[in-house]
């Protein structure tokens, strides 16, 4: 039998989901075509995988039973591309980071180490899950918790990174030189998911009524919008400067809250000869200079 590996990646997606709508967004689909293409690959195997109802998608007995195979089978080709790949280019790697990481210094080195190489870089937003597993990267410097499972992979820390509460210049705790979460506890603090970052429900201003809660499109932009104008605050890696830059904004440690930690992800399997030296580079070089810059923080 000849499957189209496309539509048993379709099948995955859906089944995470549990929604064709949902999965069609995630995959840029029109909801209609998905469910086509859904169809295809029932009709090349001869069974029904999915029971849909208005409820959603759930996945039949033999959708259960395939689910483990198609994910099984998704890895072994992108790990035959990889291993394709690497034999022809041997000297190329593409490093990925998420938001709020600055990985310059990583770069630079690997580059001064192997200046026949190519080493390209990626920013991803905490959206784009599949890059490394796609093999759009080739590594990925980001913070944890993880946004995607690391069966397969290799994770590496490089180090700890304390955190700090991000609020308006005009909130009460801006000018402490250090804050505890105690100070907090009239805020509803909501952990994102698969990312290190607290934001707090908005509340009302003064006069000025609580608006929504951020939706999941927001950009980073505006959900610091909400924090300028006083609605809400957050808690950021301390490394994150994103929101340092702005004037009605302030960044203050905090004192008692676990830190996060900044990690490397690599194929487990992948045969780059160029992650090795990666590796490297950054346990002795991104480490140190992150550690560098969190000891530099400003304190308002």
């Amino acid at each position: 039998m000849d499957l189209d590996l496309r539509l048993v990646r379709y099948f995955t997606v859906v089944a995470d989901y549990g929604n064709f709508g949902r999965a069609a967004t995630r995959l840029h689909l029109a909801q209609p075509s998905l469910s086509r293409q859904i169809q295809r690959l029932e009709d090349q195997l001869g069974v029904r995988l999915f029971d849909r109802s208005p409820q959603g998608s759930s996945l039949t007995d033999a959708g259960q039973a395939f689910l483990s195979r198609a994910r099984i089978l998704l890895q072994e080709a992108e790990l035959a591309a990889h291993t394709a790949r690497a034999a022809v280019q041997p000297r190329t790697i593409t490093v990925g980071y998420s938001e709020g990481l600055v990985i310059t210094v990583c770069v630079q080195e690997l580059r001064r180490r192997h200046p026949d190489g190519q080493v390209r870089t990626r920013h991803l937003d905490w959206r784009d899950t599949r890059a490394l597993a796609e093999g759009r990267v080739d590594a990925l410097v980001a913070y944890g918790p993880l946004p995607l499972p690391t069966d397969g992979f290799r994770v590496t820390k490089l180090h700890e990174e304390s955190r700090v509460l991000v609020t308006s210049a005009s909130h009460h705790l801006a000018n402490e030189k250090t804050v505890s979460l105690r100070a907090l506890s009239d805020e509803e603090l909501v952990a994102c998911v698969s990312t290190p970052v607290l934001w707090s429900t908005p509340k009302p201003v003064g006069n000025r009524p609580a608006p929504p809660p951020p939706a999941i499109d927001d950009s980073f932009e505006d959900k610091l919008e909400l924090i300028a104008t006083g609605h809400c605050v957050a808690i950021f890696p301390a490394g994150d400067r994103r929101a340092a830059v702005r004037e009605d904004i302030a960044l203050v440690p905090v004192i008692d809250i676990d830190p996060c930690e900044v990690v490397l992800v690599t194929r487990a399997d992948d045969p780059n000869p160029l992650l090795g030296s990666l590796e490297d580079v950054a346990r002795t070089v991104l480490g140190t200079a992150s550690r560098r810059e969190n000891d530099e923080l400003p304190v308002n």
